[in-house]
């Protein structure tokens, strides 16, 4: 006969919650229970388990014993495979169903989440599907913390991270835009040195900046950042206007931006492409339903890939 267990799944919750914000008062806010609830869970706890997980310094809040650390990891994995034994349950096992939130790098999102929504709700309408776009450190540190599932982002300071794991799906070379007009505009493969003596507009986000910036340096030239944004498709409307010429390296469907139309050009001098990657917590098991949108952006990032022009053809959008 199994033994019983000493401690409970809802003691798991609070302390997870209590670990990721800190404080116990900032976990019973977010749970919506009192306080004393909170602390009666955490230190029943602590008591079955017979460690000390949290260190309470005044001033400072809560913060993780190496015991702690441990068990938040190993509490994570224990509450998803409760979950995905209750849907199974709910399901008869047949039925994919319940929630998965996906972090998506901020600048994907328009490329990737139309496609997996609509995939999803066709092939899973039982799974609750929700998404958190961020820039990349965030995206790491939401994985740390439990508050995604996965995430569907570049290869920008993951493989630095020996606590997470990144697959990669797809790799996407870099590629200029220019105005319509412009003089290159109908060459379709240019040398990026040809362009640097013009003011580049420069996608502005951490990691992507340096790559983008490292790019242009390795032309031989120093870039003449002229303008920098946040925003994609601000980079795009600006190269339209005839404000300069960017480095990208997903593209979008045509070449009409708010400021115009841009024109493709391939690079000849070949520079490492940016890895599109699935980026999850190591040695944490994802849930059934998790793989299965996981399984969905595989298969999208495939044919995005293949929808790539060849090096040799004129990438032009119009």
């Amino acid at each position: 006969m199994t033994s019983p267990v000493g401690f409970t799944l809802v003691q798991l919750r609070y302390f997870l919650v209590a670990a990721e914000r800190g404080s116990m008062t900032a976990a019973s806010a977010e749970l919506n229970i009192a306080q004393s609830a909170v602390s009666t869970a955490i230190h029943n706890l602590e008591h079955d388990l017979r460690v000390q997980l949290f260190i309470r310094r005044r001033g400072r809040g809560l913060v993780l014993t190496p015991a702690g650390e441990r068990l938040q990891h190993q509490a994570r994995e224990l509450l998803a495979r409760a979950r995905e034994v209750e849907g199974e349950a709910r399901g008869s096992g047949e039925t994919l169903s319940g929630p998965v939130t996906v972090g998506c790098f901020v600048t994907l999102a328009p490329f990737y989440l139309p496609a997996l929504f609509s995939a999803c709700t066709r092939r899973y309408p039982a799974i609750e599907m929700d998404v958190a776009e961020a820039e990349a450190e965030q995206l790491l540190q939401a994985l740390h913390a439990g508050r995604i599932d996965f995430a569907l982002t570049y290869d920008l300071g993951l493989s630095a991270d020996p606590g997470l794991r990144g697959e990669t799906i797809a790799r996407f070379p870099a590629y200029a835009i220019v105005h319509a007009g412009h003089p290159l505009a109908g060459r379709g493969t240019v040398k990026l040195a040809e362009l640097t003596a013009e003011p580049l507009v420069l996608l502005d986000l951490p990691y992507t900046r340096d790559y983008f910036r490292a790019l242009v340096a390795d032309s031989g030239t120093a870039p003449d950042v002229r303008y920098r944004t946040q925003s994609y498709e601000t980079v795009r409307s600006m190269v339209a206007e005839g404000l300069g010429y960017s480095v990208l390296n997903q593209r979008p469907a045509t070449g009409q931006t708010y400021g115009g139309e841009v024109v493709e050009l391939e690079l000849s001098d070949r520079r490492p492409p940016l890895e599109l990657k699935l980026a999850t917590v190591q040695g944490v098991t994802q849930t059934p339903r998790a793989r299965a949108v996981m399984e969905l952006l595989r298969g999208i990032a495939t044919r995005r890939g293949a929808r790539r022009p060849d090096a040799g053809r004129a990438g032009q959008d119009g």
